[in-house]
């Protein structure tokens, strides 16, 4: 079978077109008969990107999605990206910006979770000779050499509230100012942030300022996780296994339906980063068996849950969020009602020795059924709880 993956456009230079033989013939059935309209679909909705990375949209949700970056790729618009962590962020704005009018200058991405809060300061915003010790010449920063491109600023999350404030003045004014200078400097980068955090959370724990998010939210993307497009599997397995037999030098692998099977049963809780990390040890390895072990492993692992008569991906599923709400009660329950003994069942006071809002608090009392509980200083001053 013949694969053609499309550019998405003449304007799109940041899109290769490639001409390949499947190596998916195998395992053909895994959804339709060979040479079906499906498949074949499934292939025409795949671009390589010019980094190498790959932009899937056969399954409903990633088709939405290409649908709805078409139709902002050319506004000037901030974008939030939403998602698991390993889901194709960093992909989904590589896309965009490669269907942009910026599609030929530069694209950048900055991590912010990777540097602590005055060298991500510097990075970002450049700085003066003398702004700090161990600055023996001026720097531009990324907003300045991204200038007329795109700014991926990912985990943007794990940005310091004082570091959020001044990006805040970046977007409203499209101007920098340098560590240690006073000098304003037009930018004129799109932004675009991306992050794994739960919004909601974020806002009430002020981790995340509710004035940089309206900002930021013009437009937002959900990126769904890899369990929820399963469709996208073989052609995301495809492409992994040629690029990397193409790097490292070895010989193209064909996947058996039964490893293809296993992959759509596991629920990749890393998403594609995950998917693709197995495709690595797969290639390297050359052990089909071992692979189907480590898959079935995990799975099991992760779930819990081995019960007969049910799909495999459905059960695993259900589980996997079932045990992740379990995890969470189990360490948040405890750690709330501790702090609500230690500040005597002051609520504002407990919210602060949590560190999240009290509106936060309050949510947490609700979703752990201790909300209907009040607390009674006793007239030995002991402390009751009445339900």
């Amino acid at each position: 079978m013949s694969i053609r993956l499309q550019t998405g456009g003449p304007k799109n230079e940041g899109v290769a077109r490639a001409d390949q033989q499947s190596l998916l013939a195998p395992a053909k059935d895994w959804q339709n008969s060979p040479g079906s309209s499906v498949e074949q679909d499934a292939y025409r909705r795949a671009e390589v990107l010019n980094d190498g990375s790959i932009f899937v949209s056969s399954s409903p949700a990633m088709l939405a999605i290409r649908q709805q970056i078409q139709k902002i790729a050319q506004y000037d618009i901030p974008i939030l990206l939403l998602g698991e962590s390993g889901s194709g962020k960093e992909v989904v704005a590589r896309f965009l910006h490669s269907l942009s009018d910026r599609a030929r200058r530069l694209f950048l991405k900055v991590n912010c979770a990777a540097l602590p809060g005055p060298l991500l300061e510097s990075e970002l915003f450049g700085y003066e000779r003398g702004a700090f010790t161990g600055a023996v010449r001026s720097n531009p920063g990324k907003f300045e050499i991204c200038n007329s491109g795109t700014i991926l600023l990912d985990e943007i999350g794990e940005m310091s509230p004082a570091l959020q404030a001044k990006l805040l003045h970046v977007l409203q004014d499209n101007t920098v100012c340098r560590l240690g200078g006073s000098t304003p400097i037009k930018v004129g980068a799109r932004v675009i942030a991306a992050t794994n955090v739960d919004i909601g959370e974020a806002l009430e724990s002020g981790a995340l300022r509710q004035d940089l998010y309206y900002r930021l939210s013009t437009f937002v993307l959900r990126i769904p996780p890899l369990r929820n497009r399963l469709e996208e599997i073989p052609v995301l397995l495809e492409h992994f296994i040629e690029r990397f037999a193409r790097l490292y030098g070895s010989p193209v692998v064909s996947l058996s339906q039964r490893l293809v099977a296993a992959c759509l049963e596991y629920p990749w809780p890393g998403n594609v980063r995950e998917l693709q990390s197995f495709t690595q040890r797969f290639l390297i390895q050359g052990d089909e068996e071992r692979s189907l072990q480590e898959l079935q492993k995990s799975g099991k692992v992760m779930t819990g849950n081995s019960a007969a008569g049910t799909p495999p991906g459905e059960t695993s599923l259900t589980n996997l969020k079932k045990i992740g709400r379990q995890v969470k009660c189990s360490a948040e329950k405890p750690a709330i009602e501790k702090i609500l003994q230690e500040t005597r069942f002051n609520r504002k006071a407990a919210a602060r020795r949590l560190q999240i809002s009290y509106k936060g608090l309050l949510r947490k009392l609700r979703e752990y059924d201790l909300d209907g509980k009040t607390a009674r200083l006793s007239s030995g001053g002991n402390i009751e709880m009445h339900g």
